[in-house]
């Protein structure tokens, strides 16, 4: 792999402001995150170039280059939302909060973009609140449905939200959780959002939160799917270049540190103390100087080498490794880092459609969850790390067999 610090810069042009973006991360050539091969049918595998930069106008920091959609959504897309406890009761109370804040009229309406398998409109539907979901995959499309949520399986964007207006009237919320950064084009997602809201309308979006991602080394975040990576400040350029206006953050524990933005129609809101707090944070972090990021950049080959070099020792040593967790995320890792079945067995997963195949680039085998408990590896690679605590009460019986956890985030260590 070539390192960081003498990768040889490219130059971009902003999906946002056209400004400049200028490369400082290169995370070298990547299958896509979410496609399992089975054995015998690796050859075909699409790979590109994943690098990641920041534009000198807008702060926006993106990938270098784009991945076509129809790649990444499609009828065999693996990832359901519900398969976590955690993120069923963060999607229950999301839907809750937004009942009692924001689908207050006499026949409020939701639309959702990227409403996966339905985890978040099942309240919504169980309040008796119109909705409508966006989701492109249609075999995660047809779960919501078969549970009725209402799902047009297309991406959201100025036509189709166009036609919503037409056949259902404005919106009051449009939501969307780990989606909107999804999206290059933005341009087109807003001037739908700006057609379908309601004068009052808000459009409220989830996602990974650049701070966390550069204090956290948290590189894996980084992947096809995640074109943007947001901070407030970012979020904030973006919202008024297309109409809108940054009203309230919050930060979220989820998926390794998120933040849910509120953007209204200028004047419409007040914004609230939080959007100016977390601005003046990241000022003082200086979140999107170009020294910062580089920083950045130097951290994660640190934890390359020295996860690499872990899983070395270990194999040296004639014990065992797996992973645990065949995540999008895990992708990254273990292509930028070189980690194939040689250093770790198998990586166990709770997805069907990712079981008996195996993962992106690398070919470690996928194999259902109970093979990690039906006899432990002297250690686990913690893939699903933003699932930690989650794992770490079911997986009790791993700890207490003498097995060991290896962990990359922050920093490589084992527990």
């Amino acid at each position: 792999m070539t390192d960081l610090a003498k990768a040889a810069p490219s130059v971009s042009v902003c999906r946002i402001c056209e400004g400049a973006v200028h490369e400082f991360l290169d995370l070298g050539r990547q299958p896509l995150s979410d496609a399992f091969p089975q054995a015998g049918e690796t050859a075909g595998e699409f790979f590109y170039r994943l690098a990641v930069g920041v534009c000198d106008g807008c702060t926006m920091v993106q990938l270098m280059e784009e991945v076509p959609r129809e790649r990444m959504f499609h009828e065999d897309y693996p990832y359901y939302s519900s398969g976590s406890s955690v993120m069923r009761e963060h999607f229950a109370q999301t839907a809750r909060d937004l009942i009692r804040t924001e689908l207050t009229g006499g026949d409020p309406f939701i639309v959702e973009i990227g409403c996966n398998d339905g985890i978040m409109l099942n309240t919504v539907r169980d309040a008796g609140i119109r909705h409508l979901g966006f989701e492109p995959s249609a075999s995660v499309a047809k779960v919501a449905q078969d549970k009725g949520v209402r799902v047009r399986t297309e991406f959201f964007e100025e036509s189709t939200a166009v036609a919503v207006r037409s056949t259902d009237g404005p919106a009051d919320v449009i939501y969307s959780a780990n989606t909107f950064c999804h999206i290059p084009y933005v341009a087109s997602v807003l001037r739908g959002a700006d057609a379908l809201l309601g004068p009052d309308g808000v459009f409220v979006f989830e996602d990974p939160y650049l701070g966390d991602i550069v204090a956290k080394t948290s590189f894996d975040q980084i992947y096809d799917e995640h074109f943007f990576l947001f901070s407030a400040t970012s979020v904030q350029a973006m919202a008024r270049r297309f109409g809108f206006e940054l009203v309230d953050v919050r930060r979220l524990p989820v998926h390794g540190g998120e933040v849910r933005y509120t953007l209204g129609r200028p004047g419409m809101r007040e914004p609230t103390p939080a959007v100016a707090a977390l601005l003046d944070a990241e000022r003082a972090a200086r979140l999107a100087d170009p020294e910062t990021l580089r920083g950045f950049a130097a951290s994660v080959a640190r934890v390359r080498d020295d996860l690499v070099s872990l899983l070395k020792e270990i194999k040296a040593n004639g014990q065992k490794v797996v992973a645990y967790g065949a995540t999008a995320k895990s992708a990254t890792v273990a292509n930028y880092c070189g980690i194939g079945p040689d250093l770790v067995a198998y990586v166990c997963d709770t997805t069907p459609a990712k079981q008996h195949r195996l993962t992106p680039g690398m070919h470690i085998p996928v194999k259902p969850a109970n093979a990690f408990q039906e006899s432990y590896p002297d250690y686990a690679l913690l893939f699903a790390w933003n699932h930690s605590q989650e794992i770490m009460t079911k997986e009790q019986g791993f700890r207490e067999s003498g097995g060991r956890w290896i962990h990359y985030v922050p920093d490589v260590h084992v527990t």
